[in-house]
């Protein structure tokens, strides 16, 4: 037994490479083996010195010219150099002296892609897989993968990782790559089917497991999803990506609570990251846990600070909370990294008009309409906070505006009541009001949150009264 195989090695490399140079300069005669002549292409290569790793394949060549193992060290050593066309020339020669090794193809392949010739690629493989089977047959196909991959054929780059599959079923290469190409190409069911059968045959593999549970969740099945899920994690209890699509799962199902265990565990195995905090601060925020929400949505702004929708995100628990100065505040903080956003706008404008800057709430208000002027809440918040403001002639004319840009939503009629009510034209504030009740009755609320003094109006009640009357007979 060798005390040190890797001195020995690098001793007997570095006497090789002395042999090499002493043959190129004519100072020496010693014979190098052809599997010398591989190792110092390999040196070379490694060193990515390719001018001198060709010309120890020429040179190893000249003395082994039917060596099909030095002549495909120099096909790889062109193609490297982008010399496609040589580097087929060459495999051709190769292909004389030995046609079954698999570098062959493989190469062959890599120069038919470089000259854009794909269909001579997936050809050349597609013969190749008739001729090679076992540990080759799936080499063939991961690389027949990459070459429908890079074409753009997705749903083949699938048929061939279930063709691996169906021939080794615990390939974790496959089983890994399956996973991205079911959700891709949403051929879930069939993932679904091949997985089944993988599980029947290994039902201790996690990777199985949870393959079939993210198919399951490709199709909205978050029970059954959550059921796989589990168990892959019984299997491997450090599986960090299954716990984190169950939290997903539990999410889809609004099982709140549950989510949180799954991401918190999540946190446990892994190195933190912003977006398992922004979902436990989800969860937190759907659960109404307001000051858990905000703490966990600062836990992934520390991770982000240029994420605006953190900061909007946390602005929404204050808002919850009516803390509308501290509202503001983080809001100003989203508006300083995105400012043209409607959304945070819109929550602006709500906080400066429960403080009472009407004014400046209309301005944002008039931002979103602008940006998004289908945004049919946009204008109900324009519109609300004119009438607050006693400003009826222009909650009028928005209210008309309204209208138009939003094909004639109902509610707007109500606000075109209302609006006109306030500017004391009421014989045609009961004609809106009317148009309102005829096309959609449910909305008379939205009517009666602005103009609450309507009720004590004889007309009006007898408008509501009457139409109730005709709806019941």
């Amino acid at each position: 037994m060798r005390e040190n195989p890797f001195r020995e090695d690098r001793e007997e490399l570095k006497e090789l490479l002395k042999q090499y140079e002493n043959l190129r300069s004519g100072r020496g005669h010693a014979f190098l083996e052809e599997d010398a002549f591989e190792r110092i292409i390999d040196y070379f290569d490694d060193r990515d010195d390719l001018t001198s790793a060709l010309e120890a394949a020429e040179t190893g060549l000249h003395y082994f010219p039917y060596s099909s193992q030095l002549l495909i060290k120099k096909a790889d050593l062109l193609i490297a150099t982008r010399k496609y066309q040589d580097a087929l020339d060459v495999l051709e020669h190769a292909e004389l002296f030995d046609s079954t090794d698999i570098n062959l193809f493989i190469l062959k392949t890599d120069a038919y892609l470089a000259l854009d010739q794909q269909e001579k690629a997936v050809q050349l493989l597609q013969e190749a897989l008739l001729q090679f089977d076992g540990e080759e047959r799936i080499d063939l196909l991961f690389e027949l993968a990459d070459v429908y991959d890079d074409y753009e054929e997705f749903d083949k780059v699938f048929d061939c990782l279930k063709l691996i599959l169906e021939e080794e079923p615990s390939n974790e290469e496959a089983l890994y790559k399956i996973c991205f190409w079911t959700d891709f190409t949403g051929r879930n069911e069939e993932s679904i089917r091949l997985h089944h059968k993988i599980i029947e045959d290994l039902p201790y593999n996690e990777l199985a497991w949870f393959n079939l549970a993210a198919a399951f969740q490709g199709l909205k099945l978050y029970e059954k999803a959550i059921d796989a899920y589990q168990y892959a994690i019984a299997i491997d209890e450090k599986f960090d990506y299954a716990y984190r699509n169950m939290g997903d799962a539990y999410i889809r199902l609004r099982k709140y609570k549950e989510a949180i265990e799954a991401l918190e565990k999540v946190l446990e195995l892994t190195r933190p990251e912003e977006v398992i905090y922004e979902a436990i601060g989800h969860c937190y925020h759907r659960m109404g846990n307001n000051a858990q929400a905000r703490f966990h949505y600062r836990k992934a702004s520390h991770m982000n600070p240029d994420d605006s929708k953190l900061h909007y995100k946390i602005a929404q628990t204050y808002i919850n909370e009516k803390h509308w100065e501290n509202a503001v505040k983080q809001l100003e903080n989203a508006m300083r990294l995105q400012r043209n956003v409607p959304e945070y706008n819109l929550a602006m404008g709500e906080c400066k008009m429960e403080q009472g800057k009407i004014k400046e709430a209309i301005q944002c208000f008039g931002l979103v309409v602008r940006s998004k002027p289908k945004f049919v809440n946009g204008w109900e918040s324009l519109i609300r906070c004119l009438y607050k403001g006693e400003f009826y002639e222009e909650a009028a004319e928005q209210s008309l505006a309204a209208l138009e840009a939003t094909e004639g939503k109902p509610v707007f009629s109500y606000y075109y009541s209302a609006a006109l009510f306030g500017m004391g034209k009421s014989k045609e504030a009961l004609l809106q009001l009317e148009k309102g009740l005829e096309t959609s009755p449910k909305l008379l609320k939205k009517f009666l949150e602005l103009q609450p003094v309507a009720l004590q109006n004889n007309q009006v009640v007898d408008l509501i009264a009457r139409y109730k009357k005709g709806k019941k007979m």
